[in-house]
């Protein structure tokens, strides 16, 4: 186990290095396209097989609220981005679904943002750099994934 200062002092760097992006990402935003938000819905869903993600499952990886990720759904569903049915495995359940006039907007918005993300991040880490820091995001994500998994009763019993 790592020291105590060590790692507080390791969460603080990443933490204040990661606002700082984001506020630089946040401003150069194409935000006539979209907001940043709707660009993470899109973005989630856009990863998905077939481009479609239940709902439930687009809550676990957003960066927004679960009922602001409803609202926001239904907003994009009025622009036409996203189309709503019914889970055929869960009743209970929504799929959502990019339409294609959704993935051209968000292909639009990915092109802007890209570019912002290559500029922040790529011109401050070299090549080597950003693979060792994708390795170590990785690993910390994994493993909070795991003590998420572990602390849940029903995942552990493998309900989801």
């Amino acid at each position: 186990m790592a020291d105590r200062a060590t790692a507080v002092a390791a969460w603080e760097a990443l933490f204040r290095a990661q606002v700082s992006i984001m506020r630089g990402l946040s401003a150069e935003f194409p935000t006539e396209l979209m907001s940043l938000n709707e660009y993470d819905v899109l973005f989630n869903i856009s990863r998905a097989p077939g481009r479609r993600l239940r709902l439930k499952d687009l809550n676990r990886h957003v960066l927004i609220s679960q009922p602001s990720v409803s609202r926001l759904v239904d907003r994009l569903v009025t622009r036409g981005f996203l189309e709503k049915t019914d889970d055929p495995l869960d009743g209970r359940g929504t799929i959502v679904q990019l339409t294609p006039k959704g993935f051209e907007e968000f292909r639009r918005a990915a092109l802007h943002h890209v570019h912002a993300i290559t500029e922040r991040v790529g011109t401050a880490l070299d090549d080597d750099e950003l693979r060792e820091l994708i390795v170590l995001c990785d690993r910390l994500r994994l493993a909070q994934d795991a003590r998420h998994r572990a602390s849940s009763p029903g995942l552990r019993n493998g309900r989801a």
